[in-house]
């Protein structure tokens, strides 16, 4: 807990004031301003779990998110200290709002937030204009096509689901489309997310190779990424046994990677990576194939094995509290596999009982059973 509380840090002075992302010095009225966002890890957990145990500053990030697009043109990719770093990939701001959209927050105004949100979307760098024009990206097109395609079919279902909370019926149609994107870059031959390259898939082709069309992972850490849709995942994968087959292999393989050496590749299973966020949420998968017991086995496991009270006692990066964030979550024995969407899926807690004190006066409590 205490690592889920180092970032998103506090940005103003005690007066309220702090530098915007036009570098000039704004006062904050009405809420409290916050930076270091890192995003494309903690959209994951860390997000969520402010859902529940801190919604007061999750309202507070929201706002300091509106205000860094009212001050520069684009929501925060990964800010820091007024600066956007542009680290990481994708536009993860839209998962933290949907998120807190989908559980009906309140503190902040949804329509410019929303405004922010097709903003980011039609941002002109990165891949993204080619991305909304063709629901795909090729190696030609942007380093780290696949990982982007992935992310940006993410994203888009994030806003499709804001739209549609909306009303905004012509948008979600929009979006909801691009949110399908993920599909084409999945081979069925080969049953993996794979790079294309003028319309046909690169060759050759190898799962564990760690190479510039994936972002700090390879093909089998990216390939059960499409949160949004997971029954149209299972479906494109061959139906529920070859679903939980392929799940399998990916605990079950060797954990030798290809290609270029990548220091956050680490804590492995098989080709599951816990080390680094892209992983975090497969464990979780075999739930929607009707074997629960296999998401508790692999859970246990992490919790009790990848994490220690040592000063080397996590697996890989924290990066700003996501590594931590899924412990604490996975413990109490429920995570979000698709922030935006307001469902948990159920785990194997290792405490006994949990009482978490909401800031509505009420408390939520969990008591585990066998």
């Amino acid at each position: 807990l205490y690592h889920c509380f180092i970032h998103p840090s506090i940005a103003s002075d005690v007066d309220g004031s702090y530098r915007g992302r036009d570098f000039k010095i704004h006062k904050a009225n009405g809420f409290t301003p916050y930076t270091v966002f890192s995003l494309w890890d903690t959209f994951r957990g860390l997000h969520p779990l402010f859902s529940i145990i801190e919604q007061k500053r999750t309202s507070d990030i929201l706002n300091t998110f509106l205000k860094q697009h009212q001050e520069c043109g684009r929501l925060p990719m990964w800010e820091l200290s007024a600066n956007e770093t542009n680290c990481m990939i994708a536009f993860h701001s839209v998962s933290v709002i949907a998120d807190a959209m989908s559980k009906n927050m309140n503190g902040y105004d949804k329509h410019a937030v929303y405004e922010a949100m097709i903003a980011a979307s039609n941002f002109t760098n990165f891949g993204i204009p080619i991305y909304n024009k063709n629901n795909f990206l090729q190696i030609e097109d942007e380093s780290e096509s696949v990982s982007k395609t992935l992310e940006y079919a993410y994203d888009n279902w994030c806003i499709s689901q804001i739209a549609k909370k909306l009303n905004k019926k012509v948008d979600y149609d929009i979006y909801i489309k691009r949110a399908q994107g993920y599909k084409n870059v999945y081979d069925h031959k080969t049953g993996f997310m794979r790079p294309r390259k003028n319309g046909n898939w690169l060759s050759p082709f190898e799962p564990r190779e760690v190479n510039n069309h994936f972002t700090e992972a390879n093909s089998w850490q990216y390939t059960f990424f499409a949160p949004q849709d997971i029954s149209g995942l299972i479906n494109l994968m061959g139906g529920e046994k070859k679903f939980e087959q392929k799940l399998d292999e990916l605990f079950t393989a060797s954990t030798k990677t290809e290609g270029r050496t990548q220091a956050d590749i680490t804590g492995l299973i098989g080709q599951y990576a816990h080390g680094n966020e892209p992983s975090h949420h497969m464990t979780y998968l075999y739930n929607y194939v009707s074997k629960p017991h296999k998401t508790q086995e692999k859970v246990h496991q992490i919790l009790t094995e990848f994490y220690k009270n040592d000063p080397d006692g996590l697996i890989g990066n924290e990066d700003c509290g996501q590594m931590s964030a899924w412990y604490v979550l996975s413990s109490i024995g429920f995570y979000q596999v698709c922030p935006g969407k307001p469902e948990y899926a159920i785990g194997s807690p290792i405490f006994d009982d949990v009482v978490i004190h909401l800031e509505n006066g009420k408390t939520f409590e969990i008591k585990k059973q066998n």
